[in-house]
């Protein structure tokens, strides 16, 4: 569990960014994982098994990321979607891996059951670089509506808009890390022009469910299931989980459409997003990445069930 307190090393505090700050937060970026290898290659190795599709591309100076999603191959009409998303924020590590493990050793139970659809990278140039936000400092956890900025949200739901068949089930696979509280926050509040104020991250796992339409039981159902790979983030002193009223166990709640969240962008019945906590002494990331396949397992099992 990380707090912090120390001000953020680029801007004026009071004032928000401008092209000076943001080139200067940009220059300070460097590549430390392969997108190729860790993702692509990994996509390309299921095409004997499942559809690949290209769903769009980015270019940030001279990289470019083709953006890629898994599908069934027995995809159905009459059928539902069952929508897999991981590395909206590139840093978030065993969401994107995450969601390659889940293809990889249970999507085959599902057949004849959904459509499986999986963006398992939604933001390959912040996955490459451990970072929140893409190349433009903008979140893409925060784009998801008609006003978007962020290129990486805009493709996806490009995508999601193409399909005809009803939307089951959607689950974003997240982490919250100690950087969230040292580095990331520290820096919106500064490109914002705010004030930081330091908080604490929840140590152990949880998830965000959606203020205007919850689903306790969904949740609880993950829950249950997640607790036997990794530990479930208590509410604090204050019966708050990262600052938000936890409405039950391991289970806070957003406004996702208000806020551009990534699960805000279909009707499915069933929405969450998950939170890992990789930096617990606690946990492995073998064991991250565990939690975050049983999770969707769980989210699946369930829907079809009732």
């Amino acid at each position: 569990m990380s707090t912090a307190s120390a001000a953020y090393s680029i801007g004026t505090p009071g004032t928000p960014w401008g092209d000076v700050e943001r080139d200067e937060w940009l220059s300070r970026q460097t590549r430390q994982r392969s997108y190729e290898s860790d993702v692509l290659s990994v996509v390309e190795r299921l095409c004997s098994g499942f559809d690949v599709q290209e769903y769009g591309h980015l270019e940030y100076g001279p990289d470019v990321y083709p953006l890629m999603a898994i599908r069934s191959r027995d995809w159905r009409v009459d059928r539902p979607v069952v929508l897999i998303t991981g590395g909206v924020h590139g840093y978030e590590t065993s969401g994107v891996h995450g969601a390659l493990q889940f293809v990889e050793q249970h999507a085959a139970d599902y057949v004849g059951r959904v459509n499986l659809l999986i963006a398992p990278c939604v933001s390959p140039w912040a996955y490459e670089r451990i970072h929140r936000w893409n190349a433009n400092a903008v979140d893409p956890n925060r784009s998801f509506h008609g006003d978007g900025e962020a290129k990486e949200s805009a493709a996806l739901m490009q995508l999601v808009a193409s399909i005809d068949e009803p939307i089951l089930l959607h689950i974003d696979l997240h982490e919250t890390t100690d950087t969230d509280e040292t580095e990331f926050r520290p820096a919106l509040a500064s490109r914002d022009g705010k004030t930081f104020e330091p908080g604490t991250i929840p140590d152990g796992f949880y998830l965000v469910d959606d203020t205007e339409s919850p689903q306790p039981e969904f949740q609880q159902a993950l829950i249950k299931a997640v607790e036997k790979i990794t530990h479930i983030a208590p509410a604090d002193d204050n019966g708050k989980i990262l600052g938000s009223p936890a409405a039950a166990r391991g289970v806070i709640q957003y406004p996702l459409a208000q806020l551009g969240l990534c699960t805000s962008m279909t009707n499915a019945r069933y929405r969450t997003t998950t939170e890992v906590y990789p930096d617990s002494d606690r946990v492995t990331p073998e064991q991250c990445n565990a939690a975050q396949v049983a999770a969707v397992c769980a989210a699946i099992d369930y829907a079809l069930s009732v």
